[in-house]
């Protein structure tokens, strides 16, 4: 007897047709090659992580017989109570006054952006971003079909005329923003353009969505306040704000820990917790215990070492650009994080220069094209400076700009 295979294609959900792989997943599989000088993955330096700390955090769960029962055990979908109390303190010393009901603990926050889009995006909901956007926020939106806006030039410029956007983004529309340091760009929003995203937000009845993925590696400048703080600040209290806030463990800590939190008014903390319910239960109650103690003491000298050794990075890496780069490239300035946005003259496409650059330098880095969500660019790349060395910085940075000079 014969059987005729299924034909999966056509057995997905209609959803499923612009779910594609993720080009920066694709390329961290070049880590694994010895002789590429990568500047692709985002990912935090495996140098910098407080192994010690994490090591004594499991070691005392497990050895005490009453924490390892908990710890090994089923949990509540909220999280682990003494890590959001935890976090209560660190949103407070944000400007965000809220409480363990405002927040939710989940599997890092790229599953935040997914559980949210879950929850806000239904065909043709209107999703505004910056052009261009961190990729791993359109992969967790696209697949509950949106309809993607660029954010417009001048939107956050003074005299801006929000009414023009109503129409475009129709009811309840959500707005995806990165304030600090962005990925890709690794550029930040000046306090008045958060003011103005605010107002902009206000005017089009949008709810905002603050990823906060790279605040605390500000290693330049002064911190400025978070939206979310900005928007309690007129709303008068967390349960009346519209901006919810999304935060990570995984590049302060651990990737591995898998470790974010949402926070936000009860009433949406509550309704994640019901998606929650239906996708994983809650996270890994051993991580967030030992994640709890391992940041309850010593984190900010902990942030202090990453600031410093990013900085170090950051400055190896623009100083470099400047030494090498030819005219007619221009790259960001970050302040904090572990990216620099790079401008190619027009006629390069940045897709077409890392295979170019894989072949002929041995270099990797990210193609721009993927992060921009509604109008395309193909002239720009993404270097992240966070795993390199000075040296190899250095060296990285002159191989490809000698490729960009002969394209």
């Amino acid at each position: 007897m014969t059987t005729t295979s299924p034909d999966w294609s056509a057995r997905y959900a209609p959803r499923m047709a612009n779910v594609k792989a993720s080009e920066i997943r694709e390329l961290l599989k070049l880590l694994d090659q010895p002789d590429i000088l990568s500047f692709a993955g985002g990912i935090p330096d495996p140098g910098l992580f407080p192994t010690s700390e994490i090591k004594a955090a499991y070691d005392g769960v497990l050895a005490d017989p009453a924490v390892a029962a908990q710890a090994l055990q089923y949990s509540v979908s909220e999280g682990y109570l003494p890590l959001r109390e935890w976090l209560v303190e660190r949103m407070a010393a944000a400007g965000v006054a809220c409480d363990a009901s405002n927040i939710m603990i989940t599997a890092g926050s790229q599953q935040a952006l997914d559980l949210l889009g879950k929850m806000l995006i239904g065909p043709g909901t209107a999703v505004m971003v910056a052009r261009p956007t961190y990729l791993g926020a359109l992969q967790a939106f696209t697949p509950y079909q949106p309809s993607y806006l660029d954010l417009p030039d001048g939107a956050l410029a003074p005299g801006f005329d929000a009414q023009t956007l109503k129409t475009r983004l129709g009811q309840h529309p959500i707005g995806y923003f990165v304030p600090d340091f962005a990925n890709p760009t690794g550029e930040s929003l000046t306090l008045a353009e958060r003011e103005a995203l605010l107002d902009l937000a206000e005017a089009a009845d949008m709810t905002l969505i603050e990823d906060a993925a790279y605040r605390d590696l500000r290693f330049e400048g002064e911190a400025l306040p978070t939206l979310l703080a900005l928007d309690i600040a007129r709303a008068g209290s967390i349960e009346q704000a519209r901006t919810l806030y999304c935060g990570t463990f995984s590049k302060t800590v651990s990737p591995a820990l898998r470790l974010g939190w949402v926070c936000g008014p009860k009433a949406v903390i509550d309704k994640l917790v019901l998606l929650k319910q239906g996708c994983d239960l809650h996270v890994s109650t051993i991580n967030q215990i030992a994640a709890h103690r391992a940041v309850s003491q010593g984190f900010e000298q902990h942030l202090s070492l990453l600031r410093n050794a990013y900085g170090a990075k950051a400055q190896a890496i623009l100083g470099s650009l400047a030494r090498h780069m030819p005219q007619g490239v221009t790259w960001s300035k970050p302040q904090g994080g572990m990216f620099v946005w790079i401008w190619l003259p027009e006629h390069i496409d940045g897709a077409a220069l890392l295979e170019r650059a894989i072949a002929e330098e041995r270099v990797a880095f990210v193609p721009g094209a993927p992060f921009f969500a509604e109008v395309k660019a193909t002239n720009a790349i993404r270097l992240s400076y966070s795993l390199p060395t000075a040296a190899e910085i250095e060296d990285g940075v002159a191989r490809l700009a000698r490729l960009i000079a002969r394209s």
